[in-house]
């Protein structure tokens, strides 16, 4: 059996010795967005979590880690950063800033630890899934170890 590879979102889980397992799917370039997601590896999409790279026009990028289904409420986000607005970055800003292709976005192991806001939708669930930083991979943890593993603050950034 092949041994499964590495991404360095995982490693940095390993140097913290947080459980998690990876998840590979088969990769759909049409189908990049979470809900596919979450039927490719058999969860409901509000248990698979999407990361968003957002600026403030104060604090710069920071990652927002909303449910697959999810609609970022950018005010609340702009709110809970400090920042008086939020925008969501340009997708070609995305891999110079983070390392990450749309569609393989983590909030762990980016080029630079960006402050990470992980919805309060979390803490319904015993694991979520995230993007193991590559299409096709996704890591299943427990969110309170994600928190550790980012230093994520939890607060509602999704609308109603």
């Amino acid at each position: 059996m092949p041994k499964q590879k590495k991404t360095n979102a995982a490693r940095i889980l390993d140097e913290k010795k947080i459980e998690y397992t990876l998840i590979e799917y088969a990769v759909d370039e049409e189908h990049l967005d979470a809900v596919h997601v979450a039927r490719e590896v058999g969860l409901p999409p509000e248990q698979v979590f999407k990361t968003l790279v957002v600026r403030g026009d104060k604090t710069g990028p920071v990652f927002a880690v909303i449910p697959g289904n999810g609609e970022l409420d950018l005010k609340a986000l702009a709110k809970a950063s400090g920042n008086k607005r939020a925008e969501m970055v340009h997708l070609k800003e995305v891999l110079p800033l983070t390392g990450y292709i749309r569609g393989g976005c983590s909030p762990l192991g980016a080029k630079k630890n960006y402050p990470v806001y992980l919805d309060e939708t979390c803490i319904l669930w015993d694991k979520i899934a995230i993007s193991a930083g590559l299409r096709g991979m996704q890591i299943f943890l427990n969110p309170d170890d994600l928190v550790k593993a980012t230093g994520a603050v939890v607060v509602n950034i999704i609308h109603s």
